[in-house]
């Protein structure tokens, strides 16, 4: 079982007290007794290495516009209007506090870090290592110094000591707005948390994203819940909506927090969404599905709807938004 990381920080996370609760009230957590059961388990993913497109070297990342690349798992680079934006990026080798230690990349990122253009905006879901990669964060700042960094309420401070400037935090339903561009934090069912001690103090969320002419979502990492209606009815429709649909299994543990490829359809379809990416798989082994899992089952739930357009792209391919 490829959770070598996970578990200890859920099992310590037990005695630490909560702040952040989901709109449902709750705040995501197991009894011990639940995370035995799940180490004892001993599952072992069948490990795929999917395929990484260079696609992308067709565009002039700089000079072209209206594309998205999936660089992978929650990472997308994002071209609109001429403005450059970068969500949950991690390019480290590891999802981990530590070095040698913690999920491993399964896949290289698909475009190189000192290859993407001029970054206008960086967008974070929540403080998890796998969404908030410190190390890319600092690399970032110093290769785009004038970027804005978009970060849950509580993870501002993080960026402060690692002297990120031009850093703005968020609870809720709070937006910004610049260059005929907003942003708006929304809620979703998660948790969070970095250390032994700060379970859940700081927040977590998508991002929905308003242009002039349409809006784009980036879930970050949820479970099911009423979020995306709400969402819907206070910000209106996504055409595009980026939705992860991995590291669920087992599904009796994973389901608070994280969604399964049919709950992903729900998502998109309570989004009134347009057109749906698959994101958060096969990137890094997190859980007890096999790698391809997600894709495969995306792919079944979709033939249930007539005309639903969600798929799971290659990493480096072309997702032209116009």
């Amino acid at each position: 079982m490829q959770n070598f990381l996970l578990i200890p920080l859920l099992v310590l996370s037990l005695f630490m007290s909560a702040e952040y609760k989901n709109t449902n009230g709750v705040a995501s957590d197991k009894t011990f007794s639940d995370m035995l059961k799940w180490i004892r388990s001993d599952v072992e993913p069948k490990i795929s290495y999917i395929d990484i497109s260079t696609e992308w070297k067709n565009l002039d990342l700089k000079n072209d516009d209206n594309y998205a690349v999936w660089i992978g798992h929650s990472t997308f680079l994002i071209k609109k209007n001429g403005i450059t934006i970068l969500t949950d990026p991690i390019f480290s080798k590891r999802a981990s506090p530590l070095k040698n230690l913690g999920p491993k990349r399964l896949i290289a990122p698909s475009i190189p870090l000192e290859a993407i253009p001029q970054i206008d905006y960086v967008t974070v879901s929540h403080n998890h290592y796998d969404h908030l990669d410190i190390h890319s964060l600092k690399k970032i700042s110093k290769l785009h110094p004038e970027a804005i960094f978009l970060v849950p309420a509580g993870d501002l401070k993080l960026l402060k000591r690692k002297n990120i400037s031009n850093a703005f935090e968020f609870q809720w339903w709070e937006s910004f707005k610049k260059q005929n561009i907003e942003f708006t934090f929304t809620p979703v069912q998660h948790w969070s948390k970095r250390s032994l001690f700060d379970r859940n103090k700081s927040l977590w969320g998508g991002w929905h994203i308003k242009f002039n002419d349409y809006a784009l979502y980036h879930a970050g990492d949820t479970g099911y819940s009423n979020d995306f209606v709400d969402t819907k009815k206070k910000l209106g429709s996504p055409k595009y909506a980026f939705i992860p649909i991995g590291a669920y299994d087992p599904e009796w543990f994973m389901s608070e927090s994280h969604v399964n490829p049919e709950e992903a359809v729900q998502i998109m379809i309570d989004l009134g969404a347009k057109k749906a990416f698959g994101m958060h798989w096969a990137t890094f082994v997190l859980t007890d599905e096999d790698t391809i899992e997600p894709k495969i089952r995306l792919q079944e739930a979709v033939k249930r709807y007539k005309n639903l357009d969600f798929i799971s792209v290659t990493p480096g391919s072309i997702i032209n938004i116009d």
